[in-house]
């Protein structure tokens, strides 16, 4: 049984720009990049130790398409999206959020 979905605020904004951006190019490409997201935090949710653990008990799950990171913490009663940070800029930036 999944556990159920937290999204730390600041998280939320970045998926909403980083959606705004790819609807801005093209919106079939922001449609993919959305679906993406979505199954990807789909499999988080159903096994989220699968991916490795790193510094402060967060996990990283690597999307294939897109170069974005979904940085997430398996607590005992829900998982909580950190960041959907972009995997070329600013490495780190969302360690405040823990």
């Amino acid at each position: 049984m999944a556990k159920p979905l937290e999204f730390h605020q600041a998280a939320s904004a970045e998926l909403e720009s980083a959606f705004d951006w790819y609807l801005a190019r093209d919106e079939r490409v922001a449609s993919r990049f959305l679906d993406e997201v979505t199954h990807a935090i789909e499999m988080i949710t159903q096994s989220p130790q699968r991916w490795p653990v790193s510094e402060a008990n967060v996990r990283k799950f690597v999307l294939r398409r897109f170069p974005f990171l979904i940085i997430y913490r398996d607590r005992p009663s829900m998982i909580q999206i950190l960041a959907i940070a972009h995997g070329r800029r600013r490495a780190g930036y969302w360690k405040g959020r823990i």
